[in-house]
């Protein structure tokens, strides 16, 4: 490893002393010009959240884009926000509207709200909700969160906890609200069934669940019982083993159980047929006490197998899959003999699991993947490391800030590869708040 840091640039971007928030991805604009995100100064508080904001990488300029006017302490809540890759559009975390003290934001209490800059802010919401029998087929019943564009624009996955589930299991035992990943089918509009209020509303996509959850897998088997975590698999898919094209691909994570009997995260996969009007209409509602129902033709695998080693499963920070942009290989954190946290990466298809990176420190924040696929970008004890995806050499970047800078996160990598941005939370009078930095790239790319 090159232990020496190469001199890039630190810019810090936001100043003020309120939250800057950046999401773990796509928080950057098509164009590279601007970095979106929340105003949370703690990262659980998205619930107590009211605004949406841009920053300008080059003037540093500050706008609004969405503010909330009745936000309370319980709701409704803003956060987590994504950029479109090719449109002026991006997609946060919203709490119900009818947030209370009785009724306060929270997993199954909140939905995907887009706002489409080039039309006056006008936002919309992208799921269709419908907590009332009988449900609407594409609509959501409870909470999705972690959304990230697929690369044509036309797909939005998201993690999902379920209300209907959530209530049903506090009167039957033999129900549980099991987290599972799905997604959004761009401009496959849905019009729930009933009346529409602030708990019931129409979308503007079609939403499908894409992983089988149970609540009591087989032990040693591809069983999970909780799917999260995910990213979709190459720019266009990836190629199969026999040179077919698989088109569209989200891989995620998933909780199996050991032989023992111990809960171990591996890698899945689920394979989604392109015929999108065969995929909306394969798929039921749900009931009382049953998800709405993963489309016929969508397969679902277990690509990971690490039960036998001395640390079994992924490992390391909170991650989401990163996966090249050929859709040759998903990246993940994992331990290795050593009790040290490494990137390591499996192919789409299956098969042996590769070592990226042999540091000897653990990488401690979220996993960023270059535009080319080539580099990866993490940080750890506050420094910043890249890591050449074709040889595992790993480079340090930025040294560990001298002042009082801490809780380095969310590293993001722009569109073009060259710059990557972050948080950092940074002492002002007397507080700590979460601003925004950005380091250049370009030297470092050219050595």
């Amino acid at each position: 490893m090159n232990q020496n840091p190469v001199q890039l640039l630190e810019i810090q971007l936001t100043i003020d002393p309120s939250g800057h928030f950046l999401n773990q991805r796509q928080a950057f604009s098509p164009d590279d010009k601007w970095l979106v995100y929340d105003t949370r100064n703690d990262e659980t508080k998205i619930g107590e959240n009211a605004s949406i904001q841009l920053v300008n990488v080059e003037t540093k300029e500050v706008k609004t884009i969405y503010k909330l006017e009745n936000q309370t302490a319980f709701g409704p809540g803003t956060g987590a926000v994504s950029f479109h890759p090719s449109q002026n559009k991006v997609v946060f975390i919203h709490g119900l509207m009818n947030a209370s003290e009785a009724n306060p934001y929270g997993f199954t209490r909140r939905f995907a709200m887009q706002v489409d800059l080039d039309n006056a802010n006008k936002t919309e919401p992208m799921e269709a909700r419908d907590v009332n029998e009988p449900f609407t087929k594409g609509a959501l019943r409870g909470g999705s969160h972690a959304y990230s564009y697929r690369a044509d624009g036309h797909w939005v996955s998201f993690t999902y906890n379920d209300q209907v589930l959530a209530l049903a299991t506090e009167t039957n035992p033999d129900v549980q609200d099991l987290r599972t990943v799905g997604a959004f089918i761009a401009g496959e509009k849905v019009a729930i069934d009933g009346t529409g209020d602030d708990e019931n509303f129409d979308g503007n996509s079609f939403a499908i669940l894409l992983a089988e959850v149970k609540a009591n897998p087989a032990p040693g088997s591809d069983e999970i019982s909780k799917a999260y975590e995910e990213g979709w698999v190459g720019k266009d898919g990836y190629t199969k083993t026999d040179g077919s094209s698989q088109k569209v691909a989200l891989a995620f994570l998933g909780d199996v159980l050991s032989v023992s009997g111990e809960k171990v995260t591996e890698v899945f996969i689920a394979d989604v047929p392109d015929d999108i009007l065969s995929l909306m209409g394969s798929v039921t509602a749900g009931s009382k006490t049953t998800l709405p129902s993963v489309p016929k033709g969508v397969k679902q695998r277990r690509l990971t197998f690490t039960t036998a080693n001395k640390y079994p499963g992924v490992q390391g920070p909170r991650q989401w899959m990163r996966c090249s942009p050929d859709g040759d290989a998903i990246y993940f954190y994992q331990k290795d003999d050593d009790g040290i946290v490494q990137i390591y990466s499996v192919s789409p298809n299956g098969g042996e699991v590769k070592a990226i990176t042999s540091n000897d420190f653990s990488a401690d924040t979220t996993l960023g993947l270059s535009a080319d696929g080539k580099y990866l970008a993490y940080g750890a004890k506050e420094a910043i490391y890249v890591t050449a995806v074709a040889d595992g050499k790993t480079t340090l970047v930025l040294p560990e800030p001298t002042n009082t800078s801490t809780q380095l996160s969310n590293i993001n990598w722009s569109n073009s590869g060259q710059t990557i941005a972050y948080n950092r939370q940074v002492a002002l009078n007397g507080e700590a708040f979460y601003q925004i930095f950005v380091l250049d790239l370009t030297t470092f790319l050219k050595q």
